[in-house]
């Protein structure tokens, strides 16, 4: 069998026909077509006032801590167990990155470590909903509310999932997407910032193009700013990604299930979980083993290689990465932060493409349970 990946889109003749008519017809004065069309069906679907449509989900985070004013002297705290992206534009605007734990039931930001963490520096706090995954939002709102810090929710990995009927993304201040290859919807790069409020909408459209006000012509920039756009072609593929959400929503979720009935019963094996009142879309359906197994990632990861079944780890956590080891806060969190230390060792995504089918996922299942027996053959043989 040929290697069965771990993501990867699922792409139909809509999104070829809306992407053909862009490269034909999008120059000039109808340049902007497709991304108008977008933004109004992606803010309906999230729920929000607001869309903007850009290169990443980091240049998103980056817009929104430029929006809200983090900055040198600032601290921005971010859950430990991340891609670096969640975290890399708090550096960008010149702030400290403060890495709190995780939640050992969602994986999510914990609001008791969020709590402890905050200083009279904190201005922000960048709430990551990690593989579809969603926290306990309330109790982080009132956190934040308390403390007046402005609240960022990245949900570059949660486009479907939901706390009680609010969509992922609505949450905060900001909310942030990614359009990345591997993601549930897809432009193949490219991210969306999201927001009800006015204000930032209107800092953020400034800040994006190079400091000048929306509709300026005569080249009069006010700021030195960014170029944070997306190009026609992605925001057609955008706009056919969206008109289909439901269906690919459905398909992650279709896929985890598949998952959930095979390996959910096998002792030291957790997956995914849901708190009450969310609704999970399972970007990643990803399995964390019980230290007492004895198999960490990476061997797991390499044992399924063999087999034709590719994986990814569970991110690492921030604090322990080369590229924040001389940040005196990653010292600090390697001491407190448990949870993320616990996790991360002990799990992998499986593949979950949406292209994946049935059989193929049985194929990953019947590899996880085989690589399992024999890591536990091995060993009892060795303790005898």
């Amino acid at each position: 069998m040929e290697p069965i990946p771990v993501a990867g889109p699922w792409i139909t003749q809509r999104e070829i026909d809306y992407v053909t008519d862009a490269v034909s017809t999008c120059w000039y004065g109808e340049a902007n077509k497709y991304h108008a069309e977008f933004e109004a069906a992606f803010a309906k679907y999230i729920g929000v006032r607001h869309a903007v449509s850009l290169p990443s989900c980091t240049s998103a985070i980056h817009l929104s801590l430029a929006a809200v004013g983090a900055g040198p002297g600032d601290e921005v705290i971010v859950p430990d167990v991340t891609w670096i992206a969640s975290a890399a534009p708090i550096s960008y605007v010149g702030a400290t990155p403060v890495f709190a734990d995780i939640d050992r039931r969602s994986w999510c930001l914990s609001p008791e470590s969020f709590e402890e963490c905050i200083t009279e520096r904190t201005k922000a706090v960048i709430v990551v909903d990690l593989y579809g995954s969603m926290p306990e939002i309330h109790r982080i709102w009132d956190i934040a509310a308390r403390h007046g810090i402005a609240v960022i929710e990245d949900a570059a990995e949660a486009f479907g999932s939901k706390v009680g009927e609010r969509m992922a993304g609505s949450l905060g201040d900001t909310g942030v997407f990614s359009f990345h290859g591997s993601k549930t919807m897809t432009t193949g790069e490219g991210g969306m910032l999201v927001t009800d409020r006015d204000d930032l909408f209107e800092r953020v459209c400034f800040l994006r193009d190079h400091g000048r006000v929306p509709g300026d012509v005569s080249f009069f920039n006010r700021e030195v700013a960014f170029k944070y756009k997306m190009s026609s072609m992605q925001a057609a593929l955008g706009l056919a990604q969206v008109e289909r959400a439901e269906e690919l929503v459905g398909r992650k979720r279709e896929i985890f299930g598949w998952y959930q009935d095979a390996l959910a019963g096998i002792p030291g094996v957790s997956l995914n979980a849901t708190l009450p009142g969310t609704t999970n879309s399972y970007w990643m359906s990803t399995i964390v083993l019980d230290e007492s197994l004895g198999l960490r990632k990476e061997e797991l990861g390499r044992l399924l290689a063999e087999r034709g079944v590719d994986t990814r780890p569970f991110f690492h956590p921030l604090s322990s990465i080369p590229a924040y080891e001389e940040c005196d806060e990653a010292e600090k969190a390697r001491l407190r932060n448990v949870a993320s230390y616990r996790l991360s060792p002990c799990g992998v995504n499986l593949p979950c493409g949406l292209s994946l089918t049935h059989s193929q996922a049985s194929f990953v299942c019947d590899q996880v349970q085989a690589v399992l027996a024999e890591s536990a053959g091995s060993s009892q043989r060795d303790a005898a």
